[in-house]
């Protein structure tokens, strides 16, 4: 083989890699191009129907009056509390909510999974309760906590917790029959085959019903601080509505899509953590 013949057999290997690579590069590019169009349009979209005056001006400001309003949020208080504050308040109590929805929902699901008879009795309340809107639960929460910390926890625990339940409790319920069998083999307790089986085989499951119970969570934070809560972004848009302000309540809505998606980039990158983890346990 000349060495001619043996630089075109080493470098051919490289060459479908090389090609891939390009390729991802390519949609990379082309999702970038394709989003930043979504977003030009629906801002152009925006700012023509308030420049023309489709909508009065007091309900419909362009969008550099409410960014200007978002940045004079950041600086001065409204309703007591800068934006910043609303937001750490609305965090804060969105965490209380949501950690305890997880640390008692997706253990409740796996063990619904495993054990038969606890499925039978959990079940036919669960299956009534879950359907109940956390929003339903706001005149329960006024009257049992006011406007303090329980209410808001109460409401986005209701939103939170039937996800939870839903995934493991699936995710459980379809794991393969041949790992439980071999485990059984294998003389493990349940709590062995809970820990050690069920859980890294549910995990896809539970990820996914973490998300989802992520986001119903964080509506239900909101819908429950226009109600019962003295500070938060929800009531900030509340105060922002009674003043007939339209770019607080804009700021307010914006600030909450924001975090809303960083909560979702949070919880993504801990999913690709958990299964990367998941995928080298099981080589």
């Amino acid at each position: 083989m000349t060495a001619d013949q043996r630089l075109t057999h080493q470098a051919a290997p490289a060459a479908p890699a090389a090609k891939a690579k390009k390729a991802r590069r390519s949609g990379a590019g082309q999702y970038w191009l394709l989003s930043l169009a979504g977003l030009v349009t629906f801002f152009g979209i925006w700012w023509g129907a308030a420049a023309t005056g489709l909508a009065p001006p007091q309900f419909l400001p362009t969008p550099p009056q409410v960014l200007a309003r978002f940045v004079e949020l950041t600086q001065a208080p409204f309703a007591n509390y800068t934006l910043q504050t609303h937001l750490w308040s609305s965090l804060m109590r969105y965490l209380m909510g949501f950690l305890l929805a997880a640390a008692i929902g997706v253990p409740l699901g796996l063990l619904m999974g495993w054990f038969r008879w606890l499925d039978y009795i959990v079940s036919p309340l669960f299956e009534i309760l879950r359907f109940i809107a956390p929003i339903a639960w706001v005149p329960f929460a006024a009257l049992w906590f006011g406007t303090g910390i329980g209410g808001p926890v109460l409401i986005i625990f209701a939103g939170a917790f039937p996800p939870c339940v839903v995934n493991a409790y699936r995710g459980a319920k379809y794991v393969d029959a041949k790992l439980l069998e071999a485990a059984r083999m294998l003389g493990a307790s349940s709590r062995m085959i809970l820990l050690e089986v069920l859980l890294p085989a549910a995990l896809p499951s539970i990820m996914a019903g973490l998300r989802v119970s992520a986001g119903l969570g964080w509506m239900s934070l909101v819908g429950a601080e226009l109600i019962v809560a003295s500070s938060g972004i929800g009531y900030m848009m509340v105060k922002g509505q009674s003043n007939i302000d339209t770019p607080i309540v804009m700021s307010a809505m914006i600030a909450i899509g924001i975090v809303g998606g960083l909560i979702d980039v949070l919880l993504r990158q801990i999913e690709n953590f958990a299964m990367r983890n998941r995928r080298r346990a099981l080589k």
